[in-house]
């Protein structure tokens, strides 16, 4: 699938080629450049797509609402009741439709290269948490959204996806995964910086 803006870093005015990254005290944004995403939909009561997803990634789809599983090199992401985003190297999203594709090709299920839709900023430090809050109305204490949570939500009004990606335990804190539109990716960088600053 040809991309619509091909690797092409959404922020590049601010960093040139390579992804931009702020630091602060105890806390580190970066941008994660071209991951690869993939919409996944089907019927998560159909044991036969569930079968199919597993034997053709090796990941289990995560059903128990804003959760995830990983088994590298894909992280699964739940998104809604018959809803996932497939999460993957870059480069591979293509592969991973296709393997897709073939494996349910039988079944009423929808397989969407979304990559080029959202870009990702990783927030990561023993900070990261306090940052989150001032744009975001989630409870994002621990025990409220732990290691693996998911949620669709608001920061500083732009919509995203929240996932949070490293534990505690890492030595350097908690790490959230930010996926935000491509078209929000400056204003929320901005937001960002001044949130740190």
């Amino acid at each position: 699938m040809a991309s619509i803006e091909g690797s092409r870093n959404p922020l590049s005015h601010i960093a040139g080629d390579g992804p931009p990254t702020i630091e602060g005290q105890n806390v580190r944004v970066a941008e994660q450049m071209d991951i690869g995403k993939v919409n996944l939909r089907g019927d998560p009561a159909d044991l036969e797509f569930l079968a199919a997803v597993r034997g053709a990634l090796e990941i289990d789809l995560p059903l128990a609402p804003n959760t995830s599983s990983e088994t590298p090199p894909v992280s699964a992401l739940w998104l809604g009741p018959d809803e996932w985003m497939l999460v993957c190297a870059p480069g591979s999203e293509g592969a991973v439709a296709d393997t897709l594709n073939d494996a349910l090709r039988n079944l009423h299920v929808s397989v969407v290269d979304v990559s080029d839709a959202r870009t990702i900023f990783r927030l990561s430090g023993s900070s990261a948490r306090s940052v989150l809050a001032k744009g975001c109305a989630l409870d994002l204490h621990p025990r409220a959204f732990a290691f693996g949570d998911v949620a669709q939500t608001t920061l500083a009004k732009a919509a995203i996806i929240l996932h949070q990606a490293a534990d505690e335990t890492d030595d350097d804190g908690p790490a959230f995964d930010i996926y935000v539109a491509r078209s929000f990716a400056d204003y929320l960088w901005c937001w960002l910086t001044d949130s740190i600053r």
